[in-house]
């Protein structure tokens, strides 16, 4: 095998390529069940919309992740 290569796996990022981001929400406000993601949509500032839907009472949330190197804006 050749180096980089992983044999059927996903690579693992090196630390120096993980990027420090918003937390997001894990589960719901309103129920504490598991929220899966729905559509990651970009926005301004290298910030992106994430939409996420409950698993148990199907509620919608939206979370503004900003990356950590996004400017800050007031």
């Amino acid at each position: 095998m050749n180096p980089g290569e992983t044999a059927g796996r996903l690579p693992v990022p090196c630390p120096e390529q993980i990027l420090q981001a918003t937390p997001t929400l894990s589960n719901c406000p309103d129920c504490d069940a598991s929220l899966a993601v729905l559509r990651i949509i970009p926005g301004r500032a290298g910030a992106e919309y994430w939409t996420m839907r409950c698993t148990a009472c199907g509620g919608i949330h939206l979370d503004i992740v900003k990356p950590a190197n996004a400017p800050l804006t007031a």
